[in-house]
């Protein structure tokens, strides 16, 4: 199957993650961080992912206006509580665009392949491997137990969960806490048993490149944090 002309190498996906989480330690202007975020939204599109685009630049556009058009000067208390809401899971919103962006365009696979190109060492390799496949099973655990509850009459309905908080509690997260010890315990033996920690040289089947278009958006999402750092913009 022949990827798509604009498809984006792991590895370019890997530093679109790295950039979106340089942004928790540099206080850049709003303004570069908007036109990172846009960078960052536009590869969803011919991925086929342009309903996750959507949302999350709705998101992201709804808390920098809350951020920005709560006065800093007013008396009420929890209009502050608000902006300061909004400017914190906006500062998070760039890790979770490129971070929902790389792991739902890629496979593991591609991911092992693409750290190992980098030369890696195998113990970041392998917890890496378990979590990408972690959350997904979570996910799955998560449907199987609100469809178990939805059958038995518990916690009914798209927001019963917020109406019934001590029903979550009890009913989704313990057993969600406890099957997720044993989920990565099991993701570990299955990485182990595919012979993922034996010592040498690693072939795979997974044929990844670096192409131009991945350069190209290297360097274009990396200028405007670079001239932001050293004050040009």
């Amino acid at each position: 199957m022949t990827a798509h002309p604009l498809a984006l190498d792991p590895r370019t996906k890997l530093f679109l993650l790295l950039l979106a989480n340089l942004l928790l330690f540099f206080h850049v202007h709003t303004h570069t961080e908007i036109m990172l975020v846009t960078l960052t939204l536009l590869p969803m599109l011919p991925a086929g992912r342009w309903r996750m685009a959507l949302r999350l630049g709705a998101t992201y556009a709804a808390l920098v206006a809350v951020s920005c058009l709560v006065p800093a000067d007013s008396p009420n208390p929890w209009l502050h509580l608000v902006a300061l809401l909004a400017v914190g899971l906006r500062m998070m919103m760039p890790c979770l665009i490129t971070g929902a962006y790389a792991f739902s365009t890629t496979k593991t696979s591609e991911f092992v392949c693409a750290m190992r190109r980098m030369r890696m060492p195998e113990t970041i390799v392998i917890p890496c491997m378990v979590v990408i496949r972690f959350f997904p099973t979570i996910v799955q655990d998560y449907r199987q137990i609100r469809a178990a509850m939805a059958l038995r009459g518990v916690a009914e309905g798209r927001f019963a969960l917020v109406r019934h908080p001590m029903q979550s509690l009890e009913y989704v997260l313990v057993p969600l806490m406890m099957n997720a010890a044993n989920v990565a315990q099991d993701l570990s033996v299955a990485a182990l048993t595919k012979g993922l920690g034996r010592p040498g040289t690693h072939t795979s089947l997974t044929v990844i490149r670096m192409r131009p278009v991945d350069w190209l958006a290297m360097i274009v999402c990396a200028t405007p944090l670079a001239l932001d750092i050293l004050g040009v913009l």
